[in-house]
């Protein structure tokens, strides 16, 4: 229940305003809690946010002399050693390239404090491949031209224009040159590589590092534990801390207790010992008694009680803690009301009932009847009210149980692990008694004596001296709360004056407040003090701190013996404690120790460069009554040697007793029996863990180094959060972030752990300045600890989890972090500097000669991998395939055998048909165009004739009028009009390779192609004749053309890779003819079948589905075009329902679009009766791997309205044959394999277990279609490979393509491609065709059509989109779907590699403030699951990632434009 943020007490108004400035600063600076203008300030603000005036920098600095300018972490040793570190780094002189932010991201500065630098131009303009970047919608999909790389091109020819990034030429654009920056950082010498460790096999790859040889390690003997001196018997020691609480409150009721402070610091309130004997009677009364009946007790001795009360109420909370105590009931004082991880703590202690104060229970959150909302993670609590007029008076009689203190139970403490889950600490009554003894006698305390206590009294030492050890000894407390040290900094100083004070409990945090507010008060004394107890004294930085204070509070009055730091955890409780020293006499000597010695857990004095020495003070002696020794922090507790670091464990009787209900940790933490190296144990004393890391010194001081919670493990070393912490302050960071706000903590990625720096950034911070920050801070770390940063990331102001008390909370900071929701504004990632455990890049085993692969493969009795589709000449068929070679005569002749027969149906996007095609319409239609064609056009046979229509009949009717007049058609997707600058040139390319005579068109996109626009783009006036088809003369065409033989041309395919390569096939009568069979048996088409096309028309399979396949099988197509679903989602599923369609074909794109657009609408479609139980085959057309869980959701979601989850298949082609695989109607359904992702990057298969780690799920590709034959081949050897091995896969068939259609027909490609034998073996003989895929086949336990067993392919995908890096293949794909999968906000991905450089590419989908977010998510995933370190991250709009019909990524494009500075992106990282 601390403050709640946002309820600062305002600045007293009477101080000067400079004071008042300052203060406003320190409370942003120190508070560990930043100030509360800033949090109602809504983050995007474009001007600074308004909380007190920052003065400006040269004031500040005035301000802050006068010995304030050592705080927290300050030392000026520490300073001077990071300022010569970065001096030497300077010499070297490294630009690191400064990331790219879009203006509009998160500038939360004045706009003109983050101007780009000069060479920062305005982006140029973005109208190549971007939409606008407001509608998150993708821009209809386009074929981009390639930079204009076309297949089988000379390589000479038209280069010139080109942006030529592969091949290394530069570009000139901001963005190469920040990569070459980035490439020039890279080659810097890195620190020494861990060995190397990889073995290229199957084994999991584990990072064994071998130790460095030159590191220290420990020489001295084992260490014997160390004594405390004895606990003095003092005769008047109560037998239990409840019975001197009697003794006092009865015998000395009148004498002052404990003393509460108001909001301005003045005392408001005090408790005598007899008003809380009497008031913790009548609390301890009523919970026994007036909860609940006689007959069933809300509460019994032994339970356990919450006690939720603010900081600033210390005497309810004093009531409360000792009427629990006095009823026998266990009080767990905890913090703010509402942590998910204090319910877990509740959780596990049982805890039904909660006592609070009224006020507090006011400011609880309310459900709509009145009552307390129940809090995340947290039991059901009855809260009980403990404000006196709601407590009952006990009856005279009544007297509560005071018995000697034993092992019971008394209160049980809650502590926060590193992870953030918090456990309660048991501490026993004999325990809680043993420790008051204990401090009793190491401070001396004296009855009477007046003590100023800043902690928390709820827990730690704020509780054992200000709440127990002052009831035994009848000590008078004054509290003061965190609230008031935030208005008046000074407030604990002068209640040490006011009331002569002897003992002061604070932590180095109040004195660093007190030394920048002390100018105030001339007037203050110290002189009162014997004791200053600093108890945060084992922070190494504390020392810094309270020598800044002695030296600044000497002259009024301090005491130098008097500061006394201490070390304390919550299972140990006192550690140790430095006792107040003789006046005069020398003070403690320093250690000074080496930073390398200690990251080692080795103790070395100092010497060889003071830059990386830690100072440490000692802290004190061991407690009375108790011993200590030193063990190894991790395996079993062996005793340390002499010169060892280890963690301090403690035996007496006055440490915890257990983790509340959490038997399994307990044993490890309170019950260690000391081993020696041997590892047998040392006596028979059990000792606890203290948490704490450090050594004892000479004279049996006692040295804290470290809190194991503050640990890093970095590759075998040990660093402490704390010391880089101060590193990074030691950079002149006023400018940049606060000091109190800098969080440092490890995440765990690729089998190591990794540094990340966290801070805030102050609104007023340049970009410029915070990245001149940040990379001083690397270089700084890099110096002084010899260790890498992986990650430092800047937030707002502000914005960090913090703790009740205002610090930095390190494990929500680390989950919000891991989970992406941090929300950085700044980021700098450096994986290339940290991760040094990568495994070495594999080296390719010289070529391998056909007779070893043979050997190799085939001796040891493997089966080469070979699979082929039912045999044609088996298959018998009517006599339409004997008596008509050509599509044209089938065509003349169903429109004379059946005329009326309907073919072709259009739909639009309301589902209604627009147009549709007859057998005799058809016919007469296409002698129409053939007519036109030699009247207008004038054209030859054999001349090329470019298609350009929308998809619709008019294609299919222009096809075959162009077949009837002998001419070759060849379909292009027609320009889209909103994007003419990127459409166009397509088009025009195709149009030159081509060599067309003439364009077929609509008069609509004639007058498109001669607009001004187009004129913009392409040069209109070079266009070929221009034919609209619109208005077609009735004139009958004399004859029609017949190819002299079926190994003529028949049409060009044209089609863009998605490595942005231009292609076009050649395919003859022969193979269209042999297609559309193979197609026909498949898939058992015939007149009476109608299927549904929703496919775009203008190439490979999509093609001859929509223009061939009906007028060869007579089946009827209805034809649906996929822009049509953008207006309406319902139009491809509804067409399937309504006309009860078996066999349906569509695009990925198509199916994304219903999955995304519809899945959460399948109540609407059946409310519109939509139903697909009629559906036997969805096929999904497609050039590339299954895309398996998308087809998989498409089945899921659609179960619901009667789609079969056999129903969904995939088809496979390539370039050279556009459909080798067709799921069809017969035949076992298509299987499905995991393999290992690992072996795929080594070109192995392997297959694993579903589940198994760094597994892929491969579908089947469909059936092997009738008459083709594949087998998979090494490409470098030529050599077939056997079952289950990756390698090219070659294809043979009668409808392969014949060739590319070149302007140099360079006939070493052609042969290469479409005519080439393997190196040996039985198949040497056949030609083959390769695919450009790689894939493997592998025979299975299914039985084909053939009676066989069944041969399955799997395509793993193209050769040419591979990444080669580290010696290893790598597909694009695999590492796109890591990244998509770790934030909800990235909408898509595309990698791409340039310079060696992975460049990871993403859509952001959420808001702009999470696009920093995803740099280190993106880059931890593609390290664990792939072994590479991105180089360069980009964060993109919806959109942006160019998108071609059939639904695949255009990388190369997308490359292109990245390097271009096209992209207007919203962030770019470079990875150090």
């Amino acid at each position: 229940m601390a403050e709640p943020p946002g309820s600062a007490v305002p600045l007293p108004v009477g101080l000067p305003r400079e004071v008042r400035e300052q203060l406003a600063e320190l409370e942003l600076e120190l508070s560990e809690g930043v100030d509360t203008a800033l949090q109602k300030e809504p983050r995007n603000q474009t001007s600074a946010p308004s909380a007190a005036p920052a003065p400006s920098s040269s004031k500040y600095h005035r301000a802050r002399s006068g010995g304030a300018r050592d705080e927290r972490y300050r030392s000026d040793i520490h300073t001077e050693a990071v300022q010569a570190a970065l001096a030497k780094h300077k010499e070297q002189k490294m630009a690191l390239p400064m990331p790219t932010k879009r203006r509009s991201t998160f500038v939360q500065s004045p706009s003109d404090a983050c101007t780009p630098p000069e060479n920062f131009s305005v982006p140029p303009d973005v109208t190549a491949t971007t939409s606008t970047p407001a509608s998150s919608a993708r821009p209809a999909a386009i074929d981009l031209p390639p930079s204009g790389i076309v297949k089988g091109m000379h390589k000479g020819a038209n280069r010139s224009s080109l942006m030529d990034t592969a091949d290394g030429v530069p570009v000139s654009s901001r963005v190469s040159t920040k990569i070459q920056q980035l490439l020039n950082t890279l080659k810097r010498p890195k620190r020494p590589p861990l060995k190397e460790f990889f073995v290229d096999d199957f084994e999991e790859i584990v990072e064994v590092p071998q130790p460095d040889p030159n590191q220290p390690k420990p020489e001295g003997r084992q260490m014997t534990p160390v004594k405390g001196e004895p606990l003095g018997v003092v005769c008047n020691w109560p037998p239990a801390l409840e019975a001197a609480l009697q003794r006092w409150g009865t015998t000395q009721s009148k004498c002052p207790c404990l003393t509460a402070l108001d909001v301005t610091g003045k005392p408001v309130y005090t408790l005598t010992y007899g008003k809380l004997w009497s008031r913790s009677l009548k609390l301890a009364y009523t919970l026994l008694n007036k909860l609940g009946t006689r007959n069933e007790p809300v509460l019994k001795p032994g339970d356990r009680v919450a006690l939720v009360y603010p900081n600033n109420d210390p005497v309810m909370f004093m009531v409360a803690f000792y009427g629990c105590l006095l009823a026998e009931v266990i009080p767990v004082p905890i913090e703010d009301a509402g942590g998910q991880q204090i319910g877990f703590l509740l959780g596990s202690c049982g805890i039904a009932l909660a006592l609070t104060t009224e006020v507090c229970l006011k400011g609880l959150p309310k459900t709509q009847n009145g009552e307390i909302v129940q809090f995340k993670g947290w039991p059901r609590l009855k809260w009980v009210v403990t404000d006196s007029k709601y407590l009952s008076k006990s009856p005279k009689d009544w007297q509560p149980n005071i018995s000697m203190a034993g092992t019971e139970a008394a209160y049980i403490e809650y502590k926060t692990s590193k992870e953030g889950s918090v456990m309660g600490v048991t501490v026993s009554r004999v325990a809680m008694l043993s420790h008051c003894q204990a401090l009793s006698q190491a401070c001396n305390y004296s009855e009477g004596e007046t003590v100023v206590n800043v902690l928390d009294f709820k827990k730690d030492a704020g509780l054992w001296h200000g709440m127990l050890t002052n009831v035994m000894n009848k000590l008078h407390v004054i509290s003061v709360p965190y609230s008031v040290m935030k208005t008046c900094p000074l407030s604990w100083v002068q209640r040490v004056h006011a009331h002569k004070a002897k003992v002061a409990l604070v932590k180095c945090r109040d004195l660093n407040w007190a030394m920048m507010a002390h100018r105030d008060q001339r007037d203050v004394s110290l002189s009162s003090l014997r004791m200053l107890i600093v108890t945060d004294g084992a922070n190494p930085w504390s020392v810094s701190s309270c020598d800044a204070f002695l030296s600044l509070f000497q002259s009024h009055g301090l005491k130098p013996e008097a500061i006394c730091p201490c070390a304390t955890s919550p299972e140990a409780m006192t550690v140790a404690i430095r006792r107040p020293g003789v006046p005069g006499a020398p003070l403690p000597g320093r250690a000074i120790l080496s930073m390398n010695g200690l990251s080692y857990s080795v103790i070395r004095v100092n010497t060889e460069d003071k830059n990386s020495a830690l100072t440490v003070q000692d802290v004190g002696h061991v407690m009375p009554g108790g011993m200590m020794c030193i063990v190894k922090p991790d395996g079993p507790p062996q005793l340390c040697k002499t010169d060892e670091i280890g963690e301090i464990c403690v035996s007496s009787r006055t440490g915890g007793m257990m983790y509340y209900g959490l038997v399994g940790v307990t044993k490890n933490t309170f019950e260690v029996i000391p081993v020696n190296a041997a590892g047998s144990p040392v006596g028979d004393v059990p000792f606890v863990r203290s948490g704490l890391l450090g050594f004892v010194g000479p004279g049996s001081l006692v040295f804290v180094v470290v809190k194991i919670d503050g640990l890093l493990g970095v590759s075998g070393r040990r660093h402490n959060a704390d010391d880089i912490v101060a590193t990074g302050l030691a950079v002149e960071s006023i400018k940049t972030v606060y000091r109190g706000r800098i969080a440092v903590f490890s995440v765990t990625v690729f089998y190591d752990e990794r540094i990340v720096v966290v801070a805030e950034q102050r609104p007023d911070a340049s970009e410029e300045d915070s990245f001149q920050w940040m990379s001083r801070v690397l270089q700084a770390i890099d110096s002084i600890h010899q260790v890498g940063v992986y990650c430092l990331a800047l937030v707002p102001a502000n914005t960090l989890p913090k703790t009740p008390l205002g610090g930095i909370h390190i494990s929500q900071t680390k989950q919000h972090f891991l989970e992406g929701s941090l929300h950085p504004c700044n980021i700098l990632m450096c994986p290339h500097t940290c991760v040094t455990n990568l495994p070495k890049p594999r080296q390719k085993q010289p070529g391998v000669g056909p007779a070893s692969v043979m050997v190799g493969n085939l001796v040891a009795g493997k089966r080469i991998a070979q699979a082929s589709g039912r045999d044609l000449g088996q298959i018998e068929e009517n006599d339409l395939v004997r008596k008509h070679q050509y599509l044209t005569e089938v065509l003349q002749w169903r429109a004379q055998a059946t005329p009326d027969h309907m073919l072709f149906l259009l739909l639009n996007a309301k589902g209604a048909p627009v147009c549709t095609a007859t057998c005799l319409q058809l016919h007469k239609r296409a002698e129409r165009i053939a007519s036109i064609l030699c009247d207008k056009g004038h054209l030859n046979a054999g001349d090329n004739v470019v298609l350009l229509y929308p998809p619709g009949i008019e294609l299919i009717v222009a096809f075959y009028g162009c077949l009837y007049a002998g001419c070759i058609p060849v379909t292009v997707r027609p320009p889209h009009a909103q994007n003419l600058t990127a459409t166009l040139p397509t088009v025009r390319m195709i149009v030159d390779v081509s060599k067309a005579a003439c364009i077929l068109t609509t008069q609509t996109l004639m007058r498109l192609l001669r607009s001004r626009e187009a004129a913009a783009a392409v040069d209109v006036k070079t266009w070929p004749t221009v034919i609209d088809t619109d208005d077609l003369p009735r004139k009958r065409l004399p004859q029609i053309y017949k190819p002299p033989t079926p190994e003529m041309l028949a049409y060009l395919d044209f089609s863009v890779s998605t490595t942005g390569m231009l292609t076009g096939v050649k395919m003859s009568h022969a193979s269209v003819s042999a297609l559309c069979r193979a197609i026909k048996l498949q898939c058992e088409l015939y007149s009476s079948r109608q299927i549904a096309i929703c496919l775009d028309p203008y190439c490979g399979l999509g093609f001859a589905l929509w223009c061939l396949c009906s007028v060869y099988s007579g089946h009827q197509s209805i034809l649906i075009p996929p822009m049509e679903l953008e207006s309406n989602l319902f139009l491809w599923l509804s067409t399937v329902s309504q006309y009860k369609i078996r066999d349906t074909f569509c695009s990925y794109s198509v199916m994304e679009l219903c999955t995304k657009g519809l899945g959460n609408q399948v109540d609407v479609l059946k409310a519109r009766g939509i139903y697909l139980s009629c559906v036997r085959t969805c096929v999904v057309v497609a050039e590339e791997r299954p895309r398996v869980s998308l087809t998989h959701s498409f089945s899921k979601l659609f179960k619901d309205i009667g789609l079969s989850s056999r129903a969904v298949s995939t088809t496979f082609g390539s370039r050279v044959n556009v459909a080798i695989c067709l799921q069809g109607t017969s035949g076992p359904d298509p299987t499905m394999v995991y393999v290992d992702l690992k072996s795929l990057r080594h070109d192995r298969v392997r297959l694993v277990e579903r589940g198994a780690p760094q597994s892929l799920l491969l579908s089947e590709s469909g059936k092997i279609l009738p008459g083709v034959k594949v087998v998979i081949v090494n490409p470098e050897t030529k050599g077939p490979l056997g079952d289950s091995h990756l390698g090219e896969i070659w294809v043979n068939s009668p409808h392969t393509a014949s060739g590319y259609y070149t302007i140099y027909d360079n006939e070493t490609l052609q042969a290469d491609h479409f005519n080439t034998r393997l190196s040996f073996g039985d198949a040497a003989h056949t030609l083959w065709a390769r695919t450009g895929y790689l894939g493997f086949v592998r025979r299975t336990e299914l039985t084909a059509a053939s009676g066989e067993r069944h041969d399955a392919l799997y395509v793993v995908g193209a050769l040419d989109e591979t990444l080669e890096l580290r010696g290893l293949r790598y597909h694009p794909i695999d590492i796109e779907t890591s990244v998509s999968r770790t934030h909800r906000s990235i909408a898509e991905c595309a990698v791409f590699t340039w310079t060696n450089l992975l460049v990871v590419v993403v859509e952001l989908c959420g808001c702009e403030q999470e696009a920093l977010d995803l740099v280190p998510l993106v880059t931890n995933v593609v390290l664990e699951e792939h072994y590479l370190i991105v180089g360069v991250v980009v964060v993109v709009d919806p959109g942006v990632i160019p998108i071609n019909s059939r639904g695949e990524k255009q990388r190369m494009h997308l490359r292109d434009s990245f390097l271009a500075d096209q992209l207007d992106p919203i962030y770019v990282a470079y990875n150090m």
